[in-house]
């Protein structure tokens, strides 16, 4: 039988889990070693016996410290938010900006396309990020002409990224959904023909999909479902027409990266190997910004 939240629970079967008082419907087989309600992978918080709640932790209930010092925190360490889908929003409410003012002037698309240079031999090039405009590389990220794109795109970041922010917290999500773009606008940049235009969110997107893959796998989930969805996208990519196919793979390496050493980066150094690897990604894709800017130059 169906129970609303934070009701008592029925007596269950010998082979029924609890649910996770936080996520009904979710089983688990961990109670908060404290007031012992179930609790499930994104909500336990680790404690120096057993894991904890976060209601307990944000309490401090036993402990003898204030509730800011025992603030409740993610699987990479970041802080549980109140509103955990802040972020998201934010970068769809930016897309879906620029979107419509590409809808309104074609030299929005003309200005902030990535574009390594134009016009194409034989003639002098004028503008691209190999003629110093490398703000290229960022605002192509937000940029989208066709609605499908658009649409496709921010689907993607809505069923990707809250979930990916909520369990990494805010600033580890933002620095890997903008590494995960510039590295995806990096890699189209070095492969790709210089006077090819190139533009969408789709690298980001194919980094949050590398670093759900890691997250479930760090959390013991299923991954079948992840494996599918990234398999069945990188058949899009490799077989659809007018695809940068350089974007996708390069934002999924470098989100597969990233949330690698955000989850499993050990909590006595976690802040180090965190903050190492985003940087780490980061010159990887400023070294390939500029040996491409070399080899056109």
């Amino acid at each position: 039988m169906d129970q609303a939240p934070g009701s008592p629970q029925e007596p269950q079967d010998a082979h029924s889990l609890p649910s996770c008082y936080r996520h009904p419907g979710r089983d688990t087989g961990i109670t908060c070693t404290r007031c012992e309600r179930p609790i499930c992978p994104d909500c336990m918080v680790s404690a120096s016996v057993g894991f904890h709640c976060p209601e307990c932790v944000r309490s401090g209930s036993g402990t003898g410290h204030s509730a800011t010092a025992n603030q409740p925190r993610t699987v990479a360490g970041g802080a549980v938010s109140a509103s955990p889908h802040l972020v998201t929003k934010i970068l769809l409410a930016i897309n879906a900006a620029v979107f419509i003012a590409a809808l309104a002037s074609d030299r929005v698309v003309s200005d902030l396309a990535l574009v390594g240079q134009w016009p194409p031999a034989p003639f002098s090039p004028v503008e691209g990020v190999a003629e110093g405009q490398w703000y290229r590389l960022v605002t192509s990220m937000f940029l989208h002409q066709a609605v499908w794109h658009f649409a496709f795109n921010m689907l993607g970041l809505w069923w990707l990224g809250g979930p990916l922010e909520q369990a990494l917290g805010r600033i580890r999500y933002l620095a890997l959904y903008l590494l995960s773009g510039l590295a995806g606008s990096a890699f189209t940049y070095l492969l790709a023909s210089p006077d090819q235009a190139s533009l969408g969110a789709s690298g980001a997107i194919f980094g949050l999909l590398g670093a759900t893959a890691v997250l479930m796998r760090r959390l013991n989930y299923d991954m079948r479902p992840v494996i599918a969805l990234l398999a069945l996208n990188l058949l899009f990519t490799f077989t659809w027409s007018g695809i940068a196919w350089e974007a996708h793979v390069g934002g999924l390496i470098a989100g597969t990266a990233i949330a690698f050493g955000l989850v499993h980066a050990p909590r006595e150094h976690r802040t180090l190997v965190q903050a190492g690897t985003c940087a780490l990604v980061l010159i990887a894709t400023v070294v390939t910004v500029l040996a491409r800017t070399v080899a056109l130059t």
